[in-house]
Formats: structure tokens, C-alpha cells, sequence
């Protein structure tokens, strides 16, 4: 398996944990282990579960044609743990659902399936080193994330993260001829950007 060779465009130490790297998705390199990790039952809510490799490369190509939507390879000292999309909510279907406010950015997460047994505080260090990149560029002002309804999981992470939840919204299906998604139940969910003195 290939993986991207594209640089870092944030490196994050944490101590205790290991320096976490987010690096742009090369659809071609990084399809194949994408496709490994958005196919399986835990990724179900990704919306992707019955997608070949192909179709994953293609979904990618089209996200790294854009310049309002960006996906990252998130890794741990050098060993890739997870799938980190950010988006402009003025331009994604999510403005249809809320009234967007300058510098809020979208994202999506996904975690790679754990090595073993679950390391106690992983997902809160790479939530962690996520927020220092997106509040790295000094425009984003809020971050809006909207899992499905039925993701508790990823709800009640938020929850701990310090995101406040809102809405139930309907997320409008989107059938275009370089993407589909369907209609999706998801809960809004809002991080303000932290207070400099």
C-alpha cells in the first residue's frame, strides 16, 4: 500500500502521546487506505460502506479539485490514524440548514480503527491537535460539525470537546454528476474560536 507523499501542512506535539501530522490526501496514494477504513461497520455513518476503491479515489480527486473542501491524512508519529475534512459552510449543503456567520468552517472526522485494545485519551489528542490546525489560519471563527442523529458516539464527543449542541436539521440530498449524497438527519453542532488576550 502507497501512501501520500504530500507535506505536512500542520505538525502538532503532544506530550506523552506522540507528534501528530495532517498532511493533504493524495487520492491515488491514499484510496486504497481510505477504502479500508470508510468500508467498515464502525465508519457506517461516513456514508460510504458499500463504495469500491475506485469510486473512493474518484470521491477524493473531486475534493482535491476544490477550493472549498479539503481532506487530510491525520497521522502519529508517521503512522496514519485517521481522515480529517474540513469545508466552507457557505459552500456545502449544510448552509441550506442554519444561517452561516464569517469564518465558520466545517469538518468531518474520521478515526482510524484502533491497533489492538483502545488507548485511553487517543481520540481527545488527535481532537486536540485537529482545533490547533483549524484555528491556525486566523480567519476561522467557528467551527461547525453536523453528525448523523444517530451517531451518539461522535455526539457525545463533541459534547466533551466543548462543542454546544443545537438543531436537528435535514441535510438536503446533493445529485450531481461528479457527486451523490443522499438526505441525512444530523445535529448541528457549534466550537467558537477560543478568546485571545
Amino acid at each position: 500500500m502507497t501512501t501520500s507523499t504530500r507535506r505536512p501542512v500542520h505538525t502538532h506535539p503532544i506530550e506523552g502521546f506522540g507528534t501528530v501530522t495532517i498532511a493533504p490526501v493524495d487520492p491515488a496514494a491514499d484510496s486504497e487506505l481510505i477504502h479500508g477504513w470508510v468500508t467498515q461497520e464502525r465508519a457506517r455513518f461516513w456514508g460510504m460502506g458499500g463504495a469500491g476503491r475506485e469510486l473512493v479515489q474518484e470521491i477524493y480527486e473531486d475534493i482535491d479539485r476544490r477550493t472549498t473542501h479539503h481532506a487530510f491524512i491525520v497521522s502519529r508519529d508517521g503512522e496514519p490514524v485517521g481522515l480529517f475534512q474540513t469545508y466552507d459552510c457557505a459552500e456545502d449543503r449544510v448552509s441550506e440548514c442554519y444561517e452561516v456567520q464569517p469564518g465558520d468552517i466545517g469538518v468531518h472526522l474520521l478515526i482510524s480503527p484502533a491497533r489492538g485494545s483502545a488507548e485511553h485519551g487517543f481520540s481527545a489528542a488527535l481532537l486536540t491537535a485537529f482545533m490547533s490546525f483549524v484555528w491556525s489560519d486566523g480567519r476561522t471563527r467557528r467551527v461547525v460539525a453536523e453528525p448523523d442523529t444517530r451517531n451518539e458516539k461522535a455526539i457525545a464527543r463533541l459534547e466533551r470537546t466543548g462543542f454546544v449542541m443545537d438543531a436537528e436539521v435535514e441535510l438536503p440530498e446533493i445529485d450531481l454528476p461528479e457527486v451523490y449524497l443522499p438526505a441525512k438527519r444530523a445535529r448541528l453542532a457549534f466550537l467558537s474560536a477560543p478568546v485571545t488576550g
